[in-house]
């Protein structure tokens, strides 16, 4: 019987001279099962005949069944009877038992399979699997689906859902898909990775299996739509193509009530609000949606394939000094002046590009900042005619708007950036001078803490890597410092060398941008970018658009297609 301690030495592979061991160990024991030395069982197999010696310590140490099977009542006979698989095919996984190889080939794959259910050999039928996959078009898929079917093997089952969710464009198109059963292709559509490019496709491919048999599938269409992210489709496509179908019209109204009415998405039930993931053969999952001029803003989309910039839409707006915030898949348009500084709120949706209710602020506010931090956003500061504020409020789905504790000092014109679970508001002025001070509000307290002051005056800023980068004022040349929030300190870094005008900065692929400025070599609106490994700035191209206000990082799924 082992001792604790030889428990122990035996747990550490990963010494030299434990892997020495191991290795020196299970060549004695394929020498003995090549010479057929000290064999201890001996097992008659069918089809055709043939004698199959073995050891029972090692059979019984690599499967279940074996272990049961020497246990049992017929387990001490030296010779034990094997009829329901072929002899080959017993061979072949008795082999693998000892060697963990297992010689599979496209004809012998279906027996192979089989046999490894049988004998509860987990790792050769997981080999066997990744085999038929890698051969799929050799196997073909129908094979698959026959073979799943035969053998019940979930792990077949998973793989072919993967494949299926991968290639779903190619297999939609096949005569196979469509006599997909239903909960199959529940199982497919509810993927988060399925590999289309818009949720119009997935839409197109339910309408082709439905059509094939429209009496049999009018009761389970249902099922399937409801497995869309029906709010990425366009405000007109849900009423034209899915509310007039049978049995849909419930899940298209409230899919309209989600994206209508943001506040009343608490009681809309939604099964999926969010857009799918992106996979691994449509990488480009985010890019950057700048807001360029304040009254009638126009929003331009960078591609990144191009490396270029192209105008997604021109929003009709007559306000301006509003504060923006990318929430819900809307852009928010919060609080503002046109003669008068307003309260309101309005939401903007990016995909259905239409303009939807949003509830209005307490306090009326110009030249605000807005941020959002756990799902909350927040307004801070700003303006009301000649009135600078430092009041602060917050909204929530379930209260709306409420007041939080005051700005230390009040100040409009700022910049303000969420880091480490903390807002941090810079910069701006309170009417009578600029001001460099600092301020960090924390949720969990409902307080508000003055930090180190920073050197300059705040133009640009964003969160980047576990700092906050602040670009400054100037023309031809604009001072970059960073702050680092644990040692509550700043630091000059490289500078940009950009002209006048505003700016931007986001973070986008691990790389922080700043998007706005006039480049000094082209004179025209310029986007660089950060090098982090040799620490400067390196101009990235340039908008067609010269008055930059903000940017959001997006992801690709939520733009409507151009």
């Amino acid at each position: 019987m082992a001792t604790s301690a030889s428990q122990t030495l035996a747990l550490q592979r990963n010494s030299w001279e434990q892997n020495r061991f191991m290795e020196n160990l299970m060549t004695k024991i394929f020498n003995f099962y090549d010479e057929q030395t000290l064999i201890d069982v001996t097992f008659k197999v069918s089809n055709p005949t043939a004698l199959v010696p073995a050891h029972r310590l090692i059979l019984a140490a690599a499967s279940p069944y074996f272990e049961n099977l020497f246990n049992g009542n017929q387990g001490t006979n030296p010779v034990i009877e094997i009829n329901d698989i072929d002899s080959d095919i017993f061979e072949r996984l008795i082999t693998f038992c000892y060697t963990g190889q297992v010689l599979i080939t496209v004809n012998n794959l279906a027996a192979m399979l089989n046999a490894a259910i049988v004998l509860q050999l987990d790792d050769a039928r997981n080999r066997i699997v990744d085999y038929l996959m890698t051969r799929i078009d050799e196997y073909t898929l129908q094979g698959a689906y026959t073979l799943e079917r035969e053998t019940q093997c979930e792990v077949l089952k998973t793989k072919i859902i993967e494949y299926e969710t991968k290639n779903f464009m190619e297999i939609s198109r096949s005569n196979e898909f469509l006599n997909f059963d239903v909960e199959k292709l529940q199982r497919i559509l509810v993927s988060d990775n399925l590999n289309i490019t818009r949720e119009e496709d997935a839409f197109d491919a339910i309408q082709r299996w439905y059509n094939y048999d429209v009496p049999a599938r009018q009761e389970q269409l249902p099922l399937l739509i409801a497995c869309l992210r029906l709010t990425q489709f366009k405000v007109d496509f849900l009423m034209t193509h899915i509310q007039p179908l049978p049995g849909c019209e419930l899940l298209a109204l409230r899919a309209l009530s989600w994206i209508r009415e943001p506040t009343a998405r608490p009681m809309t039930n939604m099964r999926f609000t969010e857009p799918r993931g992106i996979s691994t053969t449509n990488c480009g999952d985010k890019t950057i949606l700048a807001v360029c001029s304040e009254l009638t803003p126009k929003l331009l989309r960078y591609y990144k394939t191009e490396n270029k910039w192209q105008e997604y839409e021109s929003i009709k707006f007559d306000y301006q000094c509003y504060g923006t915030i990318l929430k819900y898949g809307n852009l928010l348009f919060i609080g503002g002046y046109n003669g008068a500084t307003y309260n309101i709120v309005r939401c903007w949706n990016i995909r259905n590009k239409i303009w939807y209710y949003f509830q209005d602020m307490v306090q009326a506010r110009n030249n605000h900042c807005v941020v959002e931090l756990n799902g909350k956003i927040y307004a801070i500061g700003g303006r009301d005619g000649k009135n600078v504020l430092s009041s602060v409020e917050r909204y929530t789905i379930s209260v709306g708007w409420k007041f939080v504790n005051r700005l230390i000092v009040g100040r409009f014109r700022a910049g303000a950036v969420t880091l480490n679970g903390k807002i941090y508001v810079m910069g701006g002025s309170n009417g009578n001078t600029g001001l460099n001070s600092v301020e960090c509000y924390n949720p969990d307290s409902n307080t508000w803490t003055s930090c180190a002051d920073m050197t300059g005056y705040f133009a640009g800023i964003a969160a980047h890597n576990g700092h906050i980068y602040v670009l400054g004022n100037g023309d031809g040349c604009r001072p970059v410092e960073r702050y680092d929030p644990h040692q509550d300190t700043w630091s000059q870094i490289c500078s940009l060398g950009v002209g006048g005008g505003n700016i931007a900065c986001v973070t986008l692929d691990n790389r922080l941008w700043a998007i706005g400025g006039k480049s000094k070599s082209a004179g025209k609106t310029c986007v660089s970018v950060f090098d982090e490994e040799i620490f400067c700035w390196l101009e990235s191209g340039s908008l067609p658009e010269s008055a930059v206000y903000n940017s959001f990082v997006v992801p690709e799924s939520l733009l409507s297609p151009m």
